[in-house]
């Protein structure tokens, strides 16, 4: 039997990565898929009459050698894949949705679920129990337990194809990332661009063993190269070539990938009785309806299109008065708004960039979290790594008492997708008697350090960073009793309130002085800057509010309407980005074919739960500022309510507790000045 299949013997039973061989991954996956099956035949072959512990707690626990087996395997997948890997996850995918149709379409087990939720109201259950049994019978009604016989195959043959799709979306991204490179010979190209971008480029070139320099679609060399290159030639092949991701003429073509899942989707959303896919979605989320977060998307562009249109007015006018620029295009955009903003904040990245070494970020958060929270954060060097990168941690609480494990990886490379997500390899639960601890893990791809400096980040990197250590407090600091409810398991448009709230210790000056220490003297940032970071935290929020209301639109026109015909995606993004268009179109660009956060993440029918989140982030943040951004009394309440707590009970009343009332877009416009 693989290692896979048992409990692992290793410090706090954490991941073997060194001693998994790739081809143990699929027959271990066999062997915990007929486990589980097991597990799920104890529960429906007993005489005894259906209770809230032989079939609700019996069912939490079961499958947890799968899902053991599958964070391993699917995070591994997204951090450090390879073909092989890739190969292997095409084959287990449909063997997982084979999986789990036959649980949620086993009626005799679906039988038993219903005979205890039908005596809800009677039953002496906590929150958490009554959560988790009106969970489980409404997963089973949406995911066709009420079908008939054909619907269930044909549901089945869906979530197949489904799984299969997204998949193969993913893998065709993550190829055309890869297999362009911007090569230059000529060092005149390099003109407007930071000496850290230089020097990464001129690495990425050695390494293969190549002349000059080479930048790539990984955000490290992307971003600079679009913010600061002087060559607009260049800026725009690169634009192009970004924007083009899997929506060119080859085999990593994502059109009918995209059209197929959306199709799909649509359909398995009528056969479960629903008007889209949409709505299927956000009955289980805060927002509820569509018709709610149209209307929620449609008041804040309201807000902030004016707001929008008078800085890119502003912005055209700049450009044309510094290089007799006539119109703006896409790949203007960063370089004119990073010229504006140096004039008139006096303040740029490379200012900044000395004072966020990486190591002191990081351990900045570790003292955010320690200071509000109680945690301690100590690296360690025996537990076992994926990739040389990973760094690992063991945290205790205010006690000393052992929290959970902690993996940080923070650079781009082959094998590893772009983007920053939190993710985790075991979540917290209790088992008799026993609080499981969770193990957490962030990545990133941050710059890597170079022969003559460290990992020096972007205030956008520190930023980012803090965002997904607020999701890994979420995981760290769960304490229920089911693994289901534990931790990020919650309403999709409630999960970003921990990882966004976190982001605004990063404009405080009591915050900041704690880790922006100057990487080569060790000054503590100057408190001018911290002043210009707070001040020009607005800048352009109009426009950046339209670009993240124009990716919610579209999600919402892809997934709230009946997408049937829909043959040219193209056309459809064209109608959908009407409303929030600022830049000319660029006709060898599609958004859909790369926008993996709904075609192969959990964001379908959710990315305007970013903009949500917000709502929840600013109001919370402003109940800080008013009693100081250090308050435990606060903070207490914020784990106590917010971050312990999981899914265990409704997001808006875990809300109401912390806060003493239901959140409004106020503080969220205020913050943004986009309320005059």
């Amino acid at each position: 039997m693989s290692i896979l299949n048992s409990e692992f013997n290793t410090p706090h039973g954490t991941a073997p990565f060194k001693q998994i061989q790739l081809s143990e991954y699929k027959p271990a996956f066999e062997q915990a898929i007929i486990d589980a099956k097991a597990e799920i035949k104890t529960i429906t072959n007993t005489t005894e009459v259906p209770t809230f512990k032989n079939t609700l707690e019996a069912l939490a626990y079961s499958g947890m050698e799968l899902d053991r087996i599958s964070n391993i395997f699917f995070n591994l997948n997204s951090a450090e894949t390879s073909d092989e890997m890739q190969k292997i996850a095409q084959e287990i995918a449909p063997m997982l949705s084979a999986f789990s149709n036959d649980i949620s379409l086993d009626e005799e087990l679906f039988q038993r679920v219903k005979a205890v939720y039908e005596q809800i109201d009677t039953l002496d259950l906590s929150t958490e129990q009554k959560t988790l049994l009106t969970k489980n019978y409404k997963s089973f009604v949406r995911n066709g337990a009420l079908l008939s016989p054909e619907q269930k195959e044909r549901l089945r043959s869906i979530d197949t194809e489904l799984a299969t799709t997204s998949l193969k979306f993913g893998e065709n991204v993550l190829a055309e990332t890869h297999n362009y490179q911007l090569h230059l010979t000529n060092e005149s190209d390099l003109k407007g661009l930071p000496e850290g971008a230089i020097e990464e480029a001129k690495t990425l070139a050695e390494n293969e063993n190549k002349e000059g320099w080479i930048f790539t679609l990984d955000y490290p060399s992307y971003i600079p190269f679009m913010t600061y290159a002087e060559n607009r030639e260049l800026r725009k092949e690169l634009a192009i070539a970004a924007g083009k991701k899997a929506f060119q003429d080859n085999e990593y073509n994502n059109e009918s990938n995209v059209l197929n899942i959306v199709k799909l989707r649509y359909e398995r959303a009528n056969l479960l009785g629903y008007l889209t896919h949409a709505h299927f979605v956000l009955e289980e989320r805060m927002a509820q309806s569509p018709e709610k977060v149209f209307s929620f998307l449609e008041e804040l562009l309201e807000k902030a299109k004016p707001a929008a249109l008078l800085e890119f007015e502003e912005l055209t006018a700049f450009a044309k008065e510094v290089d007799n620029l006539d119109h703006l295009e896409k790949w203007d955009g960063a370089y004119y708004s990073e010229k504006l903003k140096q004039q008139r904040f006096n303040l740029d990245d490379e200012i900044l960039k000395p004072y966020f070494q990486l190591e002191n970020v990081l351990e900045g958060a570790f003292e955010v979290s320690h200071r509000l929270f109680g945690l301690n954060f100590t690296e360690v060097q025996n537990i076992e790594k994926y990739h040389e990168d990973v760094k690992t941690y063991e945290v205790t609480d205010e006690n000393g008492a052992f929290n959970s494990i902690f993996y940080a990886d923070f650079f781009p490379r082959k094998g590893k997708r772009n983007g920053a997500w939190m993710t985790s390899f075991k979540s917290q639960y209790k088992k008799e008697g026993k609080d499981e601890r969770p193990h957490i893990s962030i990545v990133c791809n941050f710059t890597k350090p170079t022969a003559s400096k460290p990992s020096l980040l972007t205030f956008n990197e520190v930023t980012t960073l803090f965002h997904e250590f607020g999701h890994a407090l979420h995981g760290m600091l769960a304490n229920t009793q089911y693994p289901s409810l534990s931790g990020t398991n919650v309403f999709w448009d409630f999960v970003e309130l921990p990882s966004q709230v976190m982001e605004n210790w990063c404009y405080e000056k009591e915050a900041l002085e704690l880790f922006a220490k100057h990487y080569q003297t060790g000054e503590t940032i100057p408190m001018e800057l911290v002043d210009k970071i707070k001040e020009s935290a607005n800048f352009q929020e109009g426009m950046a509010t339209l670009r993240q209301l124009s990716f919610g639109m579209l999600d919402m026109g892809w997934h709230a309407h009946d997408p049937q015909n829909i043959n040219n995606l193209k056309e459809f993004e064209l109608s959908q980005f009407e409303s929030t268009q600022l830049y000319p179109d660029v006709k060898e660009n599609a958004m859909s074919t790369a926008f993996s956060h709904i075609f192969q993440g959990g964001y379908a029918a959710g990315y305007y739960s970013y903009k949500w989140a917000e709502v929840l982030d600013a109001d919370t943040f402003a109940y800080f500022k008013e009693n100081g951004i250090f308050n435990k009394e606060i903070a207490n309440k914020f784990k106590e309510n917010i971050l312990s707590q999981g899914g265990t009970d409704h997001p808006m009343t875990l809300y109401k507790k912390f806060r003493g009332h239901e959140p409004t877009p106020e503080a969220l416009l205020k913050r943004a000045g986009l309320l005059k």
